[in-house]
């Protein structure tokens, strides 16, 4: 059974070797190994995205009961990557009223929070870039980071439509934030800390998956993660028959494909912590650790494009009411009873 992390491990030994043997100063391969480490895990973020925008259009298209895209590659699969070189190769306007420095750097914070949350990601059976003893409150605190960086777009635009848009997806991302943690809090409950490897491993039995233990958690989790990445039918702040696609309209070129590269790592970074803290994360028999992880990650992730195309927006007011009035006394409900039962 071919274990990814043997062949890291690997590796990892053949260039240490080969830095001994150079006679380069230790501190310098620590510092290779992070910037490689770094590369891989981008690698993986931009495979992965491509791979999500594909499969969304195959999903919608499947669910309307069409092809999508076929004419470029099998089944369309370079489409993708099509319209990756055409948003490269896109003029990259500034507006001239923006505040440019913040208008650059807005789209950077985003993705780079993004990125960020997967230093404490556990891929497989040792294949985590660091195992934190904070995991889950790093990733946590990590990703609010997007909020700093939508509302820098949407003000310093000079659009009143952009800054209605952020307000907007800042106040949903935070309302529904609360409810998340707290549905996080009774999978550490049970756990008795905050590290992701100790969660997945105390869940190494099928009938020991903290979904089975917290449902009612599970729900308000995937429900509040649907939110916070702005999918439907939570994607009012970017609802084009309100606000005119939101705080990122003035955007073109790879500064709109860094919003848009964010939401799709986003994607899957929701869909990753949902295996690791509900559905055992890499646990499984016979297949390679990995591949149970992502194998589980993907139906979260399909599951969550379902969600779209069959629910229809809800109102603003609806948005924000859900989350204070229905999902946060729910927490409340979930803690207190796990406190009782656990």
């Amino acid at each position: 059974m071919f274990e990814l992390d043997t062949f890291f491990k690997t590796i990892y030994l053949a260039l240490e070797k080969i830095f001994v043997s150079l006679g380069i100063p230790g501190f310098l391969f620590q510092l290779f190994i992070m910037l490689l480490v770094a590369a891989i895990i981008l690698a993986f973020v931009s495979i992965a995205v491509l791979f999500l925008v594909w499969w969304e259009r195959k999903v919608s298209a499947h669910f309307q009961v069409r092809y999508g895209p076929m004419r470029t590659g099998w089944h369309g699969w370079l489409q993708t990557i099509i319209d990756a070189i055409k948003l490269i190769l896109k003029e990259d306007t500034t507006p001239k009223a923006a505040d440019k420095p913040v208008f650059f750097i807005a789209p950077i914070v985003v993705f780079v929070s993004a990125y960020m949350a997967y230093i404490c990601i556990p891929f497989g059976r040792g294949l985590i870039v660091r195992d934190l003893n904070i995991g889950i409150l790093y990733i946590l605190a990590i990703t609010t980071f997007t909020v700093v960086g939508i509302l820098l777009a949407g003000w310093s635009s000079n659009n009143k439509y952009s800054l209605l848009g952020g307000f907007r997806s800042a106040a949903q991302i935070i309302s529904y934030e609360v409810p998340l943690t707290l549905s996080i809090l009774g999978v550490v409950l049970l756990t008795q800390s905050l590290s992701m490897q100790k969660i997945v491993s105390a869940q190494k039995e099928v009938w020991s998956w903290y979904i089975f233990r917290q449902p009612l958690g599970f729900l308000i989790y995937i429900t509040a993660a649907v939110a916070e990445v702005n999918r439907t039918p939570f994607d009012i702040p970017e609802a084009e028959q309100e606000i005119v696609a939101g705080y990122n309209i003035e955007y073109s070129g790879m500064k709109f494909a860094m919003f848009f590269f964010a939401e799709y790592t986003n994607l899957f970074t929701i869909a990753a912590i949902a295996t690791t803290l509900f559905l055992g994360g890499w646990n499984g028999p016979f297949l390679p650790s990995w591949l149970w992880f992502l194998g589980k990650s993907l139906f979260l992730i399909f599951v969550i494009m379902w969600f779209k195309w069959t629910f229809p927006r809800i109102r603003v007011d609806q948005l924000m009411g859900f989350a204070w009035k229905f999902l946060l006394p729910l927490a409340f409900l979930n803690i207190i009873l796990t406190g009782l039962l656990a």
